[in-house]
């Protein structure tokens, strides 16, 4: 599933990573992996606290541009391209804008999909919780609701 993540990613990653000219070309893999980790550890920063409902919720929704967790993944994202390839906070900000909203509603999107099994939600959120358990009762539940 991550390696899909990462795919996902850098298939939407045209005008924000590699045509950026703030970030060299050396930089591009690795930036997008920042993009991708950010969005893993955003995703299981809620479950971990408890917001499992609020995950099944933004992904059974269509209207995630205003949701707080696209905004939390987007300044994750800002201030690793600050941090660690110095790109000043306005353009890391920019970037994170472009890339992360298209790539979560890409991925809103491929869990709804009967195809792309490996982004089905329950499948998904098992892999982010380290198969530690299997979560399809509590995501029926939580789907019904």
């Amino acid at each position: 599933m991550f390696e899909k993540l990462f795919l996902l990613v850098k298939n939407n990653a045209g005008t924000a990573v590699i045509n950026n000219p703030l970030i060299p070309a050396k930089h591009h893999n690795a930036v997008m992996i920042e993009a991708s980790s950010s969005i893993i550890e955003v995703l299981k920063g809620h479950m971990e606290n408890g917001k499992l409902k609020e995950l099944v919720k933004y992904f059974q929704s269509s209207g995630i541009y205003n949701n707080s967790l696209v905004s939390s993944i987007v300044n994750r994202f800002a201030n690793r391209l600050n941090t660690f390839y110095h790109i000043d906070p306005v353009h890391s900000l920019e970037t994170a804008k472009l890339l992360i909203p298209t790539v979560m509603q890409e991925l809103v999107k491929a869990s709804k999909s009967e195809q792309i099994k490996e982004f089905g939600l329950t499948n998904m959120l098992t892999k982010l919780n380290g198969n530690r358990a299997d979560l399809s009762l509590l995501l029926n539940n939580l789907m019904v609701a």
